[in-house]
């Protein structure tokens, strides 16, 4: 197989603000893996929090001897890589990404078809709301009218303020993400009964990451909504004893290192009972199209990076009522400009 990988900047069409800062655009590196004039694309983005890079990951992918691959062994490759570091873990993503889209292109089946999906597209997805200013958040509430559900993005010191505000212009239902904004558990308990009587749905970690294993306890305890773990969680290693914590997880292929592993996380939620989402950092259609493929599988979805950015490599996801199409083509379902 022949590896080729490159960088690029995806540029976002309004500026992020969260609790945690804001940017007007994210690092990805492109990947591509081709055997035989058959191609499959892979992505890796790189939010600041990840800890990754542009450097760390052409670093790790130029340690990759994919001249040796064979993808029948496509396991076995998964295994190999993952080896290689202890972290690194979108790197990775981006390898299995493109791995899986060539086996299901060799196969000529849909990449979902592997995990045994046969959905033909996905439940409603949820688009980002971002902090801002009333004419900010009017502006991305009216851009956001082809979606069922909007992702709220809290936080800060105006939270009440905002969320009344935007409940006052839709009656959308909400998923709320505090971005860990919340570092005092009576605020964040009080902030979540206020939110339970807005039509809010769940939310996603509410307070920082450090928070004591106690506090979470209490916090799922006394919710008022489902609460999910996401910067909590990363990989499978991490789901042992979470589900006395958190209601229900965010998936993210970026910190999975791939759809191998989100997958077996997905099979971990369903035999103990935690609710999943499965979400995106800003990506393209790539890996968007990507994590689509294990969507049905996931009670909540949040997979709008691609209607985030204004240069998408990639032809956009096809969206009919809030819900991303699976196409019936071989692979991820990704078609490069």
């Amino acid at each position: 197989m022949i590896l080729r990988f490159e960088p690029y900047q995806l540029q976002l069409k309004h500026p992020f603000r969260l609790a945690t800062g804001t940017r007007t655009s994210t690092s990805t590196v492109q990947v591509q893996i081709e055997e035989n004039g058959i191609i499959g694309y892979g992505e890796a983005s790189m939010p600041p929090y990840l800890g990754e890079s542009i450097e760390s990951v052409t670093s790790f992918l130029l340690k990759l001897k994919s001249e040796n691959w064979q993808i029948e062994n496509l396991s076995a490759i998964l295994q190999e890589i993952d080896s290689l570091s202890e972290k690194d873990n979108a790197a990775k993503a981006a390898i299995d990404i493109a791995l899986h889209d060539l086996k299901g292109k060799i196969l000529g089946v849909p990449t979902r078809e592997l995990f045994g999906i046969t959905a033909t597209q996905t439940p409603p997805t949820a688009m980002t709301i971002g902090m801002g200013t009333e004419a900010e958040l009017r502006q991305k509430v009216a851009e956001a009218e082809n979606f069922q559900l909007l992702k709220i993005k809290l936080g800060g010191p105006d939270d009440k303020d905002k969320i009344d505000f935007l409940r006052s212009i839709t009656d959308k239902p909400f998923l709320v993400d505090a971005n860990q904004g919340w570092t005092d558990v009576e605020v964040a308990l009080r902030m979540i009964d206020h939110l339970s009587s807005l039509n809010v749905l769940m939310v996603e970690q509410p307070m920082p990451v450090n928070t004591t294993t106690e506090t979470w306890r209490l916090l799922k305890e006394k919710s008022a909504l489902p609460i999910f773990a996401d910067e909590s969680v990363k990989r499978l290693a991490d789901l042992e004893n979470v589900s006395e914590l958190f209601h229900g997880i965010n998936i993210k292929l970026m910190k999975s290192t791939g759809l191998a592993e989100a997958n077996a996380m997905f099979d971990y939620c369903h035999k103990t009972g935690l609710q999943t989402m499965i979400g995106c950092m800003t990506e393209s259609s790539c890996a968007i199209m990507a994590a689509a493929q294990l969507a049905s599988r996931a009670n909540f979805v949040d997979l709008d990076g691609p209607f985030l950015i204004s240069n998408n490599p990639f032809e956009e996801p096809q969206l009919i009522g809030g819900c991303i199409q699976l196409d019936s083509i071989a692979g991820n379902g990704v078609i490069p400009f």
